[in-house]
């Protein structure tokens, strides 16, 4: 038997602006756009060949592992259905053949609900590295979008279309998403010393929270049918994303910090569920001890902030968090590559 371990890590991602416009119906009416950059945080997926004819699912942030025959598709009642779906999906398109059997291994460095595209990251490095097992003919855009058909429409899990092409082309990208599941992805050219700045202007926290983002997307999306304040709040959303790209590329922080606030206050708007008074709470302390800006990365509701900050403001301001709110702040770095998979 083949001793070879195949491996796969696709990278979380930040939001910047835009969040929100690449899901239906906004982006299919409208069009969306969005700004975001991945971060050394990863999901990571490996497959280890067996001498049975099984697949084990195993998931070692949940602590669940499950068995099924590797000749069956997986049954609905699997808890673990992101490793259903991709299982599934590769089972009705390519079949297993070159397979007795074997264990399918994941982890991710942030919690689901973290606002940080775990989920999305999670189905992209799963797919990756049974590519990478299988030989599959999947291009960039290829696996992404079939990273999106596995979470939205197998699965039926809520959700936009910029995590599974986050996770798969990495780095610094203005996102374009229109009509007919169009996606154009166009990476940001930036000079060595505003990537620089920019990393060290940025104070990763986690809220203190999880959040469940179907809701929120959900209540945004039927906002946007409805009109009014908060259709009008995802105009801004986009036309923002536009206003960031040309912030970075001329690494003005200052424009920087004011596209973050003014979206952070446009986002808010599109559902009440966007913010809690915990997340307030950490939001008034940053502000108060130094942050330029802030916003939550991911539908909202919880799970990671970003705060923009003078870097050598940053120590005061992770003290200040520390020491007043119950949230954990933390430094991340930028990554200029998307998933990666490999055999060993």
């Amino acid at each position: 038997m083949n001793n070879t371990i195949y491996r796969a890590r696709a990278p979380l991602r930040l939001g910047l602006a835009g969040g929100g416009t690449d899901v239906s119906p906004y982006c299919d009416e409208y069009g969306g756009a969005i700004i975001n950059v991945t971060i050394d945080r990863y999901a990571y997926a490996s497959i280890r060949l067996r001498a049975d004819n099984k697949v084990v699912f195993v998931s070692v942030d949940q602590d669940i592992e499950e068995e099924f025959p590797v000749s069956k598709l997986v049954p609905d009642d699997s808890k673990l259905k992101l490793h259903r779906g991709v299982f599934n999906r590769i089972f009705r398109n390519y079949g297993f053949g070159r397979s007795s059997g074997f264990t399918f291994t994941t982890h991710v460095d942030a919690p689901m609900g973290s606002g940080l595209g775990s989920s999305s990251a999670l189905v992209v490095a799963m797919l990756a590295v049974m590519r990478e097992y299988l030989y599959l003919p999947l291009g960039e855009y290829e696996l992404a979008r079939l990273a999106f058909d596995i979470e939205r429409v197998d699965l039926l899990l809520q959700g936009g279309r910029q995590d599974q092409y986050a996770a798969t082309f990495g780095g610094f990208n203005f996102m374009e998403f229109q009509a007919n599941e169009r996606v154009i992805v166009n990476p940001l050219r930036m000079r060595p010393r505003i990537l620089n700045e920019i990393e060290s202007s940025i104070l990763l926290t986690f809220s203190g929270a999880s959040r469940e983002s179907a809701a929120i997307i959900e209540n945004q999306s039927k906002s946007v049918k409805e009109g009014g304040k908060s259709l009008e709040a995802m105009h801004q959303l986009k036309d923002e994303a536009v206003q960031m790209k040309e912030a970075l590329l001329f690494g003005n922080v200052a424009r920087i910090g004011e596209i973050l606030r003014s979206g952070w206050e446009a986002k808010k708007s599109t559902s009440p569920t966007v913010s809690t008074p915990q997340v307030e709470q950490l939001f008034n302390v940053a502000m108060n001890n130094g942050a330029i800006a802030g916003k939550l990365s991911g539908a909202g509701g919880g799970g990671f902030a970003l705060f923009l900050v003078d870097p050598d403001v940053r120590p005061r301001l992770e003290k200040a968090i520390k020491e007043q709110t119950s949230a954990n702040p933390t430094n991340c770095k930028l990554t200029h590559d998307g998933v990666d998979a490999w055999g060993f």
